[in-house]
């Protein structure tokens, strides 16, 4: 033996006890033995494949997180012998330490010489020794694998130094895997450097799906993989929880149920983690665990608000680091483990019983002082403390995040548990915003909610009023709301009264709170520019909403930014600007993916503008897939539910069904004020409907109180008289047709078909030649084949003549083919002589969906140039030179 201080020789290592005199207990040598329902895991055994090659193995994980398992059966499998040892809390002190090791060495069949030497102090290991052993070690043939299990029961330092050193010096002859649930005391940084250390955490420890699944098997529980996949959520994967959770499972008559809605409260996964991880810590963090399990996430100063102390810092780091299913959020930031966090919660109800709320209650105050408006309602509505947060809503400016952001459809579903009336104004505010947002946001027409939203909205008017000391932001919260409530109900009086006022509140604002809240001025923006799109003031809207879209983009915005841009889009639409009204609803799109978003809930006017391009465009067929897809009833939102009445009439007339169309389009829009446009487009659909059952001056009769300064209708009107014998008062009506430029294609081209029939009628071929390769010209560039459709077969002469018909090849009447070729799409149709690469179908497929050249190259990530160079190759194999007709030619081929 070594005595204390000496570097003698002690008794041989055969000796049969420790230091303390106490034999050997050989459970802790032997390998621990692994259930018939261990689950060996080839990619875990994969990593510790690697522990071979490398001086340092480290498997780091919670209780129960499969460690011990893991590395026993990787060991027993090994074909080699591995010393095991695992490590107590009676394993206290270096000399224990080294006694207890060399012995798992003498166990596992790698004699240590008894010239090595043995310590004689429980509680201290010589240096000489430690050198002895080292030394021994690193003389051998073939490296020796040592284990050590538990190696978190190790309290002295000293021990973990010593250990280093003789790992550090034993090189080659040592492989060391250390199990443990918190990270060893190593210098672990030097070994992860130097690519010396083989590493297993929580992370890597957890189960996938396709293993629960198979563990569950093993248990005799066959599930469907949603059901494994919700497991596997609650669980993190952990591999305790998920064996507990089987075997409870097991004796339930509905398996699948149970892991559904097992409590956690109440399970052995309570018990397993209450006994492993919560009475095992001192009084001060257990008290730490249960109130912060109230939370989704916290900091130390968060921590340290709902205990009254201050060492939350201290606590939370030492938690974290013994993979106590404290799991670090970032930046300073934890979370508990979600079954922990469960359990923790019963517990803490069974043991404070109304203390929850007051937890909730305090970090509601104090995320509302750190920012966190989100948080602080969700902890405000789990205390309902509905004054309180109606309050802050209100003072904070805050209420417009009712109304928009990421994920705005919660907090109104939390203040749907208020109760009764109260005479707050900010309350009755916070009401009326969410029966608003509901409203606004609903795939449905609810307008119940609209009616007590403005129920509520009158009410806190009343309250402001007779208060007479509303706050500048309860007014400007109001006045926002106002906004929104005039724009669903239809009424532009309203929703200009409070634009106006919103304006002026807005000056008495403090800047930085303004600054804090870019969503208010978007709202404002957005919602009083689609109720000037209503009145018909398409000026004043496009440059509200022109404003929404060009303003910095941020998460806060996001939502009415989208809006803007798709009432831009139907602005467009409405002007008669097709391409242009495509490029919107594109840069709506491009918003939505970028914050991982569908379109705007109970919309829809983006896809009803693409259906109208597409009906203009002669598809009928995209158009009413693209109404298809919108929800069966229209919103309670009067633009949308104009717009979609109005697209839907024209699809029905493309598609020959007259009466459906005409029941659709003098279906009323509920609205406080009547739409010049949508009354307009209305008129036109039944004019049209009129026109086609030969009843030209039932059409004109129609579109007689309507014209007014919509050219489109004024078109229309033309065409009716027209058709009625009277193309006198069609061209001077189109005489009248006032060309600002803001009319596009989609109002000239039909105008210039009117004036060339009333030119043919009169004999006048030249002036209808003339006028027909104007509107050929026009519709070319916008592909606008279905107004030369409309206009009726005696355009068919004119397109027969070589000059016109030049113009009309490729995209209103095929191109001529060359002798003996079949036409496309016939019997005999041509193939590409190449087959397009993978790249220039995907460069069809965005061309296919208007996309520009700018817009190609950016969503593919190259250059113009190289989406120039597939374009011309897919012309070439297309056999065609222009975009429309390649995007024709590929569907005709089935390439699309």
């Amino acid at each position: 033996m070594l005595p204390g201080g000496a570097g003698g020789r002690g008794a041989p290592l055969s000796a049969a006890v420790d230091p303390l005199g106490d034999p050997f207990l050989q459970t802790r040598f032997a390998l621990p033995g692994r259930p018939g329902t261990f689950l060996r895991r080839e990619r875990l055994v994969g990593q510790l494949g690697q522990a071979l090659s490398t001086p340092l193995t480290v498997v780091n994980g919670s209780a129960g997180a499969g460690k011990t398992l893991l590395v026993a059966d990787w060991a027993a499998n090994l074909g080699r012998p591995v010393a095991w040892l695992t490590l107590d809390a009676a394993v206290d002190g270096p000399g224990m330490f080294w006694a207890q090791l060399l012995q798992s060495l003498n166990a596992a069949g790698v004699p240590v010489p008894a010239a090595i030497g043995f310590p004689a102090d429980a509680t201290r290991a010589h240096h000489t020794l430690l050198s002895r052993i080292a030394s021994e070690l690193a003389g051998r043939d073939r490296p020796v694998t040592v284990v050590i299990d538990e190696f978190d029961e190790v309290a002295d330092p000293e021990v973990a130094r010593q250990l280093e050193f003789v790992l550090r010096h034993a090189r080659p002859g040592l492989r060391l895997v250390l199990v443990s649930r918190s990270e060893p005391l190593l210098p672990l940084h030097r070994y992860r450097t130097a690519g010396e250390m083989t590493e297993i955490r929580d992370a890597e420890l957890a189960f996938t799906t396709e293993e629960a699944v198979e563990l569950l098997d093993l248990h005799g529980l066959s599930l469907s993989v949603p059901v494994a996949e919700a497991l596997v959520e609650r669980t993190r994967g952990w591999a305790a929880g998920l064996r507990l959770s089987a075997l409870a499972a097991r004796s339930s008559p509905d398996p699948e149920l149970y892991l559904k809605e097992f409590e956690a409260g109440r399970s052995t996964i309570a018990d397993f983690l209450l006994a492993e991880v919560l009475d095992r810590q001192p009084p001060e963090t257990q008290d730490l665990l249960l109130r912060i399990s109230v939370l989704d996430r916290f900091c130390p100063d968060l921590a340290d608000e709902l205990t009254g102390r201050r060492d939350a810092a201290t606590i939370l780091a030492g938690l974290h680091r013994a993979n106590a299913f404290v799991e670090d959020y970032g930046h300073g930031w934890y979370r508990l483990h979600p079954l922990f966090r469960e359990i923790l919660r019963a517990h803490l109800r069974s043991r404070a019983p109304g203390l929850e709320p007051q937890l909730h209650r305090r970090a509601a105050h104090w995320l509302r002082r750190s920012g966190t408006l989100r948080e602080m309602l969700v902890h405000g509505a789990a205390a309902r403390d509905w004054t309180y947060l109606a309050g802050a809503l209100v003072e904070d400016l805050a209420i417009g995040q009712l109304l928009t952001g990421l994920g705005s459809g919660e907090p109104v579903d939390w203040f749907a548990a208020m109760e009764g009336e109260t005479p707050d104004a900010a309350t009755n505010l916070v009401r009326a915003a969410c029966e608003l947002s509901r409203t606004h946001r609903s795939d449905r027409s609810d307008r119940a909610a609209l009616e007590r939203g403005m129920a509520h909205l009158r009410l806190a008017a009343e309250q402001l009023s007779a208060e007479d000391r509303g706050t500048p932001a309860a007014l400007l919260s109001h006045a926002l709301l106002g906004v929104l409530a005039g724009r669903l109900s239809g009424s532009a009086h309203l929703a200009e009264q409070a634009t106006r006022s919103a304006r002026r509140l807005m000056e008495q604002m403090p800047s930085r709170l303004l600054d804090a809240h870019p969503e208010l001025r978007a709202l404002l923006l957005t919602h009083g520019g689609a109720s000037r799109l209503w009145a018909g003031r398409l000026d004043e809207a496009r440059a509200a909403l022109a404003q929404v879209a060009a303003a910095p983009r941020t998460a806060s915005v996001v939502l009415p930014r989208m809006e803007a841009l798709e009432h831009l889009a139907l602005v467009d639409h409405l002007n008669g600007w097709p391409s242009a009204a495509e490029r919107q609803v594109l840069a709506m799109t491009v918003e939505a993916e970028r914050y991982g978003l569908g379109r705007p809930q109970g919309s829809g006017i983006g896809q009803l503008v693409l259906a109208a391009v597409a009906l203009g465009r002669d598809d009928v067929d995209r158009a009413e897939a693209l109404l298809a897809g919108l929800p069966e009833q229209p919103p309670v939102d009067p633009v949308a539910a104009a717009t979609r009445r109005a697209v839907t009439a024209d699809v029905l007339l493309a598609r020959g069904r007259t009466s459906a169309a005409l029941t659709v389009a003098t279906r009323p829009v509920p609205a406080a004020d009547v739409s010049p446009w949508a009354r307009g487009r209305a008129a036109l659909a039944v004019a049209h409907a009129h026109l086609a059952e030969g009843r030209p001056d039932a059409a004109v009769d129609v579109l007689r109180q309507v014209a007014g300064d919509q050219p489109l209708c004024t078109v229309g009107t033309a065409r009716a008289h027209l058709a009625a014998g009277d193309p006198g008062t069609a061209l001077d009506l189109l005489e009248g047709l006032t060309v600002d430029g803001r009319s596009g294609p989609a109002v000239a081209v039909p105008a210039a078909l009117v004036r060339a029939q009333a030119a043919a009628l009169k004999g006048d071929t030249a002036t209808a030649r003339r006028l027909l390769a104007r509107a050929l010209a026009e519709g070319r560039r916008e592909d606008l084949r279905r107004a030369f459709r409309d206009a009726g077969s005696w355009i068919g002469p004119f397109l027969a003549e070589p000059p016109l018909r030049a113009l009309a090849a490729g995209w209103l009447v095929p191109e001529p083919e060359p002798p003996g070729e079949p036409a496309w799409g016939g019997p005999g149709a041509v193939t590409p002589t190449e087959e397009l690469t993978e790249r220039e179908r995907e460069v069809l497929e965005r061309l296919a969906g208007a996309m520009s050249t700018e817009d190609i190259a950016a969503d593919l990530y190259v250059s113009v140039n190289t989406v120039k160079t597939h374009l011309k190759a897919v012309y070439r194999k297309l056999s065609v030179h222009r975009r429309n007709d390649a995007v024709r030619r590929a569907r005709e081929l089935r390439l699309l």
